[in-house]
């Protein structure tokens, strides 16, 4: 079976399982388990930042950061389609009555600036304090320019707010720019990225940011259920990804690209094809039937694929090159 329903899919390798299996490890609640210090540490470093925090995943790290920034009654701005918003189920309003102001995502993935300048609240009591902004990188497979993150560092510095960035791909982005992580991240006050993406563990994230942000952050996991014990196990699968998926991730895109290029070969007036920055191919179809009998006939090919008319292929570390051909075969049989 082929899934390019997301990346979020791959198994971990039998080299990642015994990493894990022969990992040190302690009490995490205690500050105790070796191997999740050490990748804690590694992590920060790597992108720059203080500290670093281990979470279960981006959702719970995304979740930590906004707690970790704002009060109750305080807002946050950020992308309409953005994941901290769209898709992390409302945590910031439910579990920390954060206010989150939407703002239109252009077609490049980033904000209009000037738009987010204008929702910055004055300071007026009939009014939530506005308090930090929240990013993405990349977003539906884009990297985000480098000017507008300057932009947005330097309107917080105008307002004296926060910056964080949602890095479930920021690895995606590393690669495909062959910027240093560092620099990428510099602007932004926290971090969240994601390993169980491109990077192929089975589990876990990291918040990064300044030593104060993230002792606030690991009160915040405690309550929310994060504090784990023996977590050396799953810090050793991050630990692992850095060492041996972060180059790779390049066969992703390529792959990507490989198949954009072959569906494009196809010349159906059934769907159109977004470019392709990263591991992210992008299919617009000319209606939702044509879609769901394409991902029907691939599902029986073998292959798993979103039923939408707007139809994301993701490739990823279980996804082979010589696959690419046979995605392509399929797609033109379902058309057919």
């Amino acid at each position: 079976m082929i899934d390019l329903r997301s990346d979020t899919v791959t198994q971990p390798s039998a080299a990642m399982r015994e990493h894990m299996a022969l990992a040190a490890t302690g009490d995490d609640v205690y500050g105790e388990d070796p191997t999740v210090n050490l990748l804690e540490q590694r992590v920060a470093k790597l992108l720059g930042k203080e500290a670093g925090l281990l979470c279960t995943s981006g959702t719970q790290s995304n979740l930590i950061a906004l707690l970790s920034h704002c009060q109750r009654g305080e807002e946050y701005i950020v992308g309409e389609e953005y994941h901290t918003y769209r898709y992390e189920a409302g945590g910031a309003a439910v579990l920390g009555g954060i206010v989150p102001q939407t703002v239109a995502v252009e077609t490049d993935g980033s904000l209009n600036i000037n738009v987010v300048a204008g929702k910055i609240k004055a300071d007026d009591p009939h009014f939530p304090i506005t308090r930090l902004i929240a990013l993405e990188n990349t977003h539906c497979g884009k990297v985000i320019p480098t000017a507008f993150i300057n932009a947005a560092r330097e309107l917080c510095d105008q307002h004296g707010l926060q910056l964080h960035l949602d890095g479930a791909r920021l690895f995606n982005a590393h690669v495909a720019t062959e910027q240093p992580l560092a620099d990428m991240v510099a602007p932004f006050d926290s971090v969240s990225v994601c390993f169980s993406k491109g990077l192929g563990t089975p589990i876990g994230s990291v918040l990064v940011g300044s030593a104060a942000l993230i002792k606030r952050g690991r009160r915040w996991r405690k309550m929310l259920g994060g504090g784990m014990r023996q977590a050396g196990i799953v810090a050793a699968s991050l630990d692992y990804a850095l060492d041996h998926h972060i180059a790779r991730i390049a066969d992703d895109h390529g792959n990507a690209k490989a198949l954009a290029a072959g569906l494009k070969a196809l010349h159906t007036d059934a769907f159109s094809i977004d470019v392709v920055q990263t591991n992210m191919v992008y299919l617009h179809f000319s209606s939702a039937e044509v879609a769901k009998k394409v991902s029907q006939v691939l599902l029986a090919e073998g292959i798993k694929v979103p039923s939408s008319a707007k139809m994301r292929l993701v490739t990823h570390l279980d996804v082979q090159a010589s696959d690419v051909e046979r995605i392509v075969q399929s797609v033109r049989k379902a058309l057919t």
